[in-house]
């Protein structure tokens, strides 16, 4: 392998193992480091640059979310002749969810290249998707939009990307169990309060409720996460009632 100029002389054991390592995860060479750098800097080191704009991750997150939206539209509408608008737009949501992205950064172990004044363990599941999609903006802002294609195609379409499994794939159990109670006309309650316990972190709690009757309760550190995780629970307490 040869590396750029001059890699390993003003920064050389820091420069070098970062090179290496993202090399190998993106199964090409990068040009400008820096880019990549900044891919994985996090908020809390309060860096800026020259002109006094604060460098972290976040921009290019917004940036790869993009690429990644519409590198991954353009294989379902080659791939899927036949799909209309909103079976393409569910099917990308899917390949796009928060959770799957989740997956594929804590695969890759993009959290081992995060520069943090936070430690690590106190990181909620999303860092793993936010410095993903960082990383394919860092991709685009480097090499262009094939190189960018040319990564998803490589970690993300060829490997996750299975049209079959995916339409079997649900995005939100919650909004399985509303659709299900507003077809069937039950009422239905999320019953939701901060419940801390004797976790460090602040824990919310939800109850939910259909008709009369509290059917799944659970635990999470958002409100949202404690809904989606009590609706999964109720899908597959009222599967069969569900699924008729």
């Amino acid at each position: 392998m040869t590396f750029p100029k001059n890699l390993f002389n003003s920064h050389s054991k820091e420069d070098g193992d970062f090179f290496l390592g993202i090399t190998k995860i993106l199964g090409f060479k990068p040009k400008t480091l820096s880019v990549y750098k900044k891919a994985f800097l996090h908020r809390s080191m309060n860096k800026k640059d020259a002109n006094g704009n604060a460098m972290n991750y976040e921009r290019l997150e917004f940036l790869g979310d993009s690429m990644l939206g519409t590198i991954i539209s353009k294989h379902l509408y080659s791939e899927v002749p036949d799909g209309d608008e909103g079976y393409l737009t569910k099917m990308r949501s899917k390949i796009v969810s928060r959770e799957h992205l989740n997956e594929l950064g804590k695969d890759l172990g993009l959290i081992n290249f995060v520069e943090s004044r936070i430690p690590k363990s106190h990181f909620g599941q999303n860092i793993h998707g936010n410095v993903f999609e960082a990383l394919v903006g860092a991709i685009y802002l480097d090499r262009g939009y094939k190189y960018c294609e040319k990564f998803i195609q490589h970690r993300v379409i060829g490997p996750y990307v299975d049209i079959e499994q995916l339409e079997g794939r649900v995005i939100s159990y919650k909004s399985l169990v509303i659709e299900w109670c507003q077809k069937k006309k039950k009422s239905f309650d999320f019953d939701v309060y901060e419940d801390t316990g004797n976790d460090p972190l602040k824990h919310f709690a939800v109850k939910l409720s259909i008709g009369d009757s509290v059917v799944a309760k659970a635990r999470a550190t958002s409100k949202k996460k404690a809904e989606e995780r009590a609706a999964k629970r109720a899908f597959f307490a009222l599967q069969d009632k569900m699924e008729n």
